[in-house]
């Protein structure tokens, strides 16, 4: 039977976990975190989302630079637990460490074993164009994200799905599947399952700022599923006129006669005859029709049609809002 826990994890991801360990009577020994880093224009240091939600609870909490270092496996003898936790932690835990606990280390990765391995399952499954994701709950290893599978629960995405949205979710699939994972566990009616030595999908890699700039010769599809994936952080951007113009929402102009009709200050023929006119003169990237309430931009393979934008320095804004304040012009290159 599984009492004792302690908790791995740094991110507003594990929060909700570690809320359920707490709610379900666990007795949590000790929260690890990574160390508080500089937040703001003044570069406070900020307690983790973790660290936080621990203070809150009154549990200790410990924030090692290097889990790796010796004097950690030495507390962690010290406090005894039944089990360790790890969710979204953000350092990789050393075999002594993985083998002290007489449960193991389980760890929530927010993807369907196998698939997305790696520091961001959630971004990369968004933008692929998953139809569907989840959770997986597992028995930690040396390797990374390569232990024997517990327990899966998928979720389908919305065809408006973001990063942030699939990250709410899989937060709550994510506690209730550990604490279903802890009592399995306990009661000695798990099942593992090993996993295949190769993924069916590319290593999710870190998202960095410069993944954001928009490739204008990419399809319509892959741009949209991009803005929609690296929403909130760290954002899809082009650059306008010499400033960065950030892209929050878009729709690819699959039905060029129904996307048209939504915006009436042209006739339908009109518009219809300015865009499909000089689509054949124009590079990617583009601005290849434009009306007061639309803005549709060139792509490799197809049209993207603009719904919410953020000029550099401003607020996010509607695309008829920001198009009352720019002139866009037909023909006006972005990128």
């Amino acid at each position: 039977m599984i009492q004792k826990v302690v908790f791995m994890g740094t991110p507003d991801f594990a929060v909700g976990t570690l809320e359920a360990l707490v709610r379900e009577g666990y007795e949590v020994l000790a929260v690890f975190s990574q160390p508080d880093k500089p937040k703001g224009r003044k570069k406070e240091l900020a307690p983790t989302p973790v660290k936080a939600a621990a203070e809150r609870f009154g549990l200790p909490v410990y924030q090692p630079e290097r889990i790796r270092d010796p004097k950690w496996l030495t507390v962690l003898q010290d406090l005894n637990p039944d089990v360790i936790v790890v969710v979204a932690f953000g350092q990789l835990i050393p075999g002594a460490i993985l083998e002290l606990p007489k449960y193991g280390c389980i760890n929530v990765h927010a993807s369907l074993l196998p698939k997305y391995r790696g520091a961001a399952p959630i971004q990369w499954a968004v933008i692929n164009g998953e139809e569907e994701s989840g959770v997986t709950t597992m028995r930690m290893d040396a390797g990374l994200d390569t232990g024997d599978m517990i327990l899966k629960e998928t979720v389908r995405l919305d065809e408006k799905e973001t990063g942030g949205s699939l990250f709410d979710k899989l937060s709550a699939v994510g506690a209730q599947l550990l604490v279903r994972t802890l009592k399995c566990v306990g009661d000695g009616t798990v099942v593992y399952e090993k996993q295949p030595e190769e993924s069916p999908t590319p290593y999710a890699a870190m998202l960095k700022k410069e993944m954001g700039r928009i490739d204008w010769t990419k399809c319509a599809r892959e741009i949209e599923c991009l803005i929609r994936g690296l929403d909130p952080w760290p954002s899809a951007y082009t650059i306008y006129r010499g400033k960065t113009l950030k892209l929050w929402a878009a729709a690819v102009v699959e039905d060029q006669a129904a996307d048209l009709k939504r915006n009436s200050d042209l006739s339908l023929q009109e518009k219809t005859n300015t865009a499909e006119g000089r689509l054949r003169e124009e590079l990617c990237g583009t601005v290849a029709f434009v009306s007061k309430q639309a803005l549709w931009i060139r792509t490799g393979s197809g049209l993207l049609s603009l719904r919410e934008v953020q000029p550099e320095g401003k607020k996010r804004m509607t695309i008829d809002a920001f198009l009352r304040g720019y002139p866009v012009e037909t023909g006006e290159l972005l990128g």
